[in-house]
């Protein structure tokens, strides 16, 4: 019996409070560490109904990153804390080639609007695109994966390949432009960046592609590529070299095309960002300076390549380093300000929790973690929306905390149908 064909589609939200302009909107997400998992948040903090399944007895191995938080024999990841919230999670063996895990699965994807995965070889698991469209023909397929899905085109070998974060940066072309000149070596962008940028072009597709579900009831799949994700970030750099033949290059923390634009250490050994582009800006900055603008022109020393590394040009940088040298970072920067010369300081995590602009912002959020069992304290929303705001309605879940009401709510199962699903390991 092909139960899915049976149950009664619910409408979300069954399982999750009301809330957020996605309100509606049921996410299946399979995936782990970090792109799948950062995409369905995203979307789960705007109101999606967003369920994780996760490896019986497993889990997500995101719940045992490095660092871990302990609590007597409670532990967490920092990064399930911040990033697994709003999220209900199911245990589940995907393997259609068990008929029972192939009925749940197909039962979730009936009653779902988006499907997102990371796991790249899921034909090996007996899905495909058809079969899932014909169960559900206005589903949303999001593909993350390092290099493409080969439905889209490509190198078949290379669309197989594993990846993860910095892979993704160095194939993509983005590591090879951040750092400092050789003899440096390019530099790895910290903090998942690869991923994170991934997930919101992910994001941005699924939400393209189920509007259009909406609209037209056609369901289609959207590939996104961690080295696409990156090249597309590149700017003009693609363009420099199919009209240019001009390779770009690292330029450390200096802007390679206009000046100031550059990182210069303080007197109180911190570190001050100043940047004036255009003709206007430049002048205010000459200005604070006490330079003569008329000898250190725009066109002269600020507004180009050749400018900036002419001899006058390479001297108001020097200028500019020994200003700011004598100078702690709060002055320097207040003093800039008020002629509105754009500038910035390099934060830690401790300076921005104390800053009280976060702070009226509402940029820290206090909410219950299911796994330690107590509040904790993460990072907010971005974006703010004056009418439909984010919210965190409830911690990251334990392992499987929600898989007997999913099961039972959504699809329909019995207590004792659920005991077996148990006793096989299935859930």
């Amino acid at each position: 019996m092909e139960r899915w064909k049976e149950i009664e589609r619910i409408p979300a939200p069954a399982l999750v409070p009301t809330y957020g302009p996605l309100t509606g909107m049921r996410v299946l997400m399979t995936g782990s560490i970090v792109a799948a998992p950062f995409c369905a948040s995203l979307l789960g903090e705007y109101g999606a109904e967003v369920i994780h399944i996760e490896r019986p007895k497993v889990g997500d191995p995101y719940r045992e990153q490095a660092p871990v938080i302990k609590r007597g024999d409670k532990r967490v990841s920092a990064g399930w804390i911040q990033e697994a919230r709003n999220k209900l999670s199911l245990t589940l063996e995907i393997n259609l080639k068990i008929p029972e895990s192939r009925e749940i699965f197909l039962s979730l994807i009936k009653n779902c609007d988006v499907w997102v995965e990371n796991m790249v070889w899921t034909e090996k698991l007996g899905i495909t695109e058809k079969m899932l469209l014909e169960v559900n023909p206005k589903l949303v397929i999001a593909h993350i994966s390092g290099f493409g899905r080969p439905q889209f085109g490509g190198v078949l070998s290379e669309c197989d390949r594993p990846s993860y974060d910095p892979i993704g940066q160095a194939e993509g072309g983005y590591m090879f432009v951040n750092g400092f000149p050789e003899p440096s070596p390019p530099s790895h962008a910290a903090t998942f960046i690869n991923d994170y940028l991934t997930a919101m072009f992910a994001a941005n597709g699924i939400l393209m592609a189920y509007i259009h579900a909406q609209k037209t009831g056609q369901g289609q799949a959207v590939d996104v590529a961690q080295i696409e994700a990156m090249s597309k970030v590149l700017n003009d750099t693609f363009v420099q070299y199919f009209l240019l033949s001009r390779i770009r290059e690292r330029k450390g923390n200096k802007v390679a095309i206009f000046q100031p634009g550059n990182l210069f250490k303080t007197k109180d050994n911190k570190y001050l960002y100043i940047g004036a582009y255009g003709p206007a800006v430049y002048g205010r900055f000459v200005k604070a300076l006490g330079l003569d603008l008329n000898k250190y022109s725009h066109e002269a020393a600020g507004g180009s390549v050749e400018a900036i590394n002419s001899e006058l040009g390479l001297e108001l940088n020097q200028i500019a380093t020994e200003w700011v040298a004598v100078r702690d970072a709060e002055k320097a920067k207040e003093y800039l300000l008020s002629l509105k010369v754009p500038c910035g300081i390099v934060r830690t995590s401790a300076e921005l929790a104390a800053s009280e602009h976060y702070q009226k912002r509402g940029n820290f959020i206090q909410y219950f973690d299911e796994t330690l069992e107590e509040n904790v304290k993460a990072f907010g929303f971005c974006p703010k929306m004056s009418e439909t705001p984010a919210q965190v309605w409830r911690g990251a879940p334990k392992i499987g905390q929600d898989t007997d009401k999913i099961l039972h709510t959504l699809l329909g199962y019995s207590e004792s149908e659920i005991t077996v699903f148990k006793e096989k390991g299935i859930i």
